[in-house]
């Protein structure tokens, strides 16, 4: 890819367009960009050699950043079509493009390890990518979290060959993509304000596995729903915790750890321990150690350190607090937006401290989400012993009408619960003191967690 010397982002703060802004300062591009509002990541940018504004206007854009002929722009599809400065670079002859467009030229030459999923695709591309970086072959990595081991989602590498790419389907933006090894954690349906039915997002990964090269593999989940279509010379392997070409065995928790056997094609390799020992964890670590294992590049045997010492990305049960003793209060945050992950994080914790008391607030996130799956969600907070739950968070949308956390809250079986506006979630937490705690979102319930944490 041929790179412009200016380069400038509308949505910069996204965590996808945060990993393509440092990779364009890794070149030594001037970047500039919008984001609707400052936050830690956006700072850090900044500090990192980024321009960035928080408001919309035309009249912002540096003047570096005005001449078509020496200007690429960059956007993110949550950006609505009328924004201001984004309307000024599409009247004006600049080349224009989203996000995934861009990823998909920059990762076209390398072998991309693709992951994606309705749920799973971030873990499971960070720990790939932790296994990659911490062995003789290295990789670059563009991912949708940011990774605690690093505190970046990006890594980069001058000699190997391999790329990590979270493969997100919002938008079909990874139809951009080009896979050596591709993997498929789940295809649950989402985003319907994009596709409509399940049959189509279902099309979606199907058209995906198509784009796999001839001579690389696809790596699936067992029993999804999708049909692949991939091309002549491309091998299909299963996973799942249990079954398949790749799953565990000999699963042993205790003492807060949780290791198992690995078992492949080739044979079994026994006692990996995870560094985040949650329930959730041994799937996605077993597609990242196949999906790294069927580039030809990495044994087992490379993999130990690397699963022992993962971290996990931030907002990906991710521990606050957890104060010493049985008794010791703790405080867990997930990114889970979807009611299949909403449940899968609160058996993970539940399992771990099955005889504490589980308090989960929720913030769910976008109101077509909810409208599509509030009874799904009323069922998974169900689970909980007790549920604190939060206005919607709008993200790109706008209202709909009679949509609004109410429909979900009126569906939670769990006598102890409570719908409260995000502002008085500090308060209601340091009223009820909580033995366990689990903050659950991808809006910004995060950011109560520093004054949340004081009092407990």
């Amino acid at each position: 890819m041929k790179l412009k010397q200016n380069i400038y982002f509308v949505g910069a703060g996204g965590i996808g367009m945060a990993a393509l802004v440092r990779f364009f300062l890794s070149r030594k591009c001037n970047v500039a960009g919008y984001d609707r509002t400052r936050t830690a990541l956006t700072d850090a940018l900044v500090n990192e050699g980024a321009e960035i504004v928080y408001e919309e206007s035309a009249s912002l854009i540096p003047e570096k950043y005005r001449n078509p002929d020496d200007t690429l722009v960059i956007y993110t599809p949550a950006i609505p079509a009328n924004h201001e400065g984004l309307c000024y670079f599409q009247n004006n002859g600049f080349e224009v493009l989203k996000r995934a467009a861009v990823l998909g030229m920059i990762t076209r030459g390398s072998k991309g390890i693709c992951f994606a999923g309705t749920h799973g695709k971030t873990t499971t591309s960070s720990m790939a990518a932790h296994i990659l970086h911490n062995s003789s072959v290295g990789c670059n990595a563009f991912l949708g979290g940011i990774l605690r081991n690093y505190n970046s989602n990006l890594l980069l590498s001058e000699t190997s060959p391999y790329t990590v790419i979270e493969a997100d389907e919002y938008d079909r933006s990874f139809h951009h993509l080009s896979p050596y090894v591709a993997v498929i954690t789940s295809t649950d349906p989402d985003h319907l304000d994009i596709y409509g039915t399940e049959e189509a997002y279902l099309e979606s990964f199907a058209h995906f596995t198509e784009l796999i090269n001839p001579e690389g593999c696809l790596l699936i989940h067992e029993g999804l729903k999708v049909q692949p279509r991939v091309q002549e010379g491309v091998k299909v392997y299963t996973y799942s915790r249990d079954s398949g070409d790749f799953h565990a065995t000999n699963v042993v928790y205790g003492n807060g750890t949780i290791t198992f056997d690995l078992v492949t094609p080739e044979g079994v390799y026994p006692n990996f321990e995870l560094g985040v020992p949650v329930e959730i964890n041994i799937e996605n670590s077993i597609a990242a150690m196949a999906a790294c294992y069927l580039t030809g590049a990495i044994q087992p045997d490379d993999m130990y350190y690397a699963m022992r010492t993962f971290m996990g990305p931030k907002r990906r049960f991710e521990v606050w607090l957890k104060e010493e003793g049985e008794n010791g209060r703790v405080v867990i945050d997930d990114y889970a937006h979807h009611p299949d992950e909403l449940r899968a994080s609160i058996s993970s914790v539940k399992k771990l401290w099955g005889d504490r008391q589980l308090t989960v607030a929720f913030q769910p996130h976008l109101y077509s989400r909810t409208r599509d799956f509030a009874p799904e969600f009323a069922e998974a907070l169900s689970l909980a012993d007790r549920v604190i739950l939060l206005d919607i968070y709008p993200a790109r949308e706008e209202p709909i009408e009679g949509v609004t956390s109410q429909i979900i809250f009126d569906n939670i079986t769990v006598a102890d619960k409570v719908l409260i506006a995000k502002e008085q979630l500090v308060e209601v937490v340091k009223e009820q003191r909580p033995d366990v705690l689990l903050t659950v979102g991808a809006g910004d319930i995060c950011n109560y967690l520093p004054e949340i944490c004081k009092p407990l």
